[in-house]
């Protein structure tokens, strides 16, 4: 089985414009008595980060290893400004994502998703995102319509994130293979490759350009998905 990280792994996506996606969010808002503007309801998400992390910076809200769930920041940010959604909070968060966040493949993702297909070797993803799993799920069927993941692990259903050993124990309960059996593919060399490292897994550097550092430990170290199709042949040639 491979394992894959989601995001700057499987996909790559622009900066967030959040005050686009709360633009694209109101106008699914059925009650508005007191004329709450996207505006509003952008600044307060904004300082809904901060206040969970101590800081401005959203990336570093989450160096401290805990998530929160998208869901409860749309419903802190309705019920505080007094509106009222005409879809549910999973619609509406996929409204936000969208909106938001575009997304597109890694180069070459789909093409290395179509061989695990035909190599029958299983695909999983684990990934530190704020967005539900259903969201997450969303998204990977539309970047990659064709291919079916065993399992998508998103971090903000359990609170942690990687390199929480945890996430990486679920994975292999629901994989029911030995660690040995999977590879673990993923651009952080400490949230991704030394934590799949830990658990067992072979871990598979994607770096897209970046320079191999010392790690220590056996791993495949890669700028392009061809590297790692290339390596996959060579051992079904073995």
């Amino acid at each position: 089985m491979i394992l894959f990280d989601y995001g700057d792994t499987l996909a790559r996506e622009p900066a967030p414009d959040f005050l686009r996606g709360w633009q694209a969010v109101f106008r699914y808002i059925c009650k508005n008595p007191d004329n709450a503007s996207p505006e509003q309801a952008h600044q307060l998400a904004d300082g809904l980060w901060q206040r969970f992390s101590g800081s401005r910076s959203l990336s570093a809200s989450r160096k401290g290893g805990f998530e929160i769930h998208e869901w409860h920041q749309l419903r802190t940010v309705f019920d505080a400004l007094g509106v009222e959604p005409s879809l549910s909070l999973g619609d509406m968060e996929a409204v936000l994502m969208d909106h938001s966040s575009p997304s597109e493949p890694t180069p070459r993702a789909a093409e290395l998703l179509e061989l695990l297909d035909r190599m029958n070797i299983a695909t999983g993803v684990i990934s530190n995102i704020g967005w539900s799993g259903q969201a997450l799920e969303h998204r990977l069927k539309d970047l990659f319509p064709s291919h079916r993941f065993a399992f998508v692990l998103a971090s903000s259903e359990y609170g942690i994130r990687k390199p929480d050993p945890l996430l990486f124990q679920i994975a292999l309960k629901k994989s029911r293979l030995p660690a040995g059996k999977i590879w673990f593919c993923g651009d952080n060399p400490q949230a991704d490759i030394q934590a799949a490292q830990a658990a067992g897994m072979f871990p598979v550097w994607y770096q897209a350009g970046q320079k191999d550092g010392a790690l220590g430990f056996p791993h495949l170290a890669i700028a392009d998905w061809r590297e790692l199709m290339e390596a996959l042949a060579a051992l079904s040639r073995e």
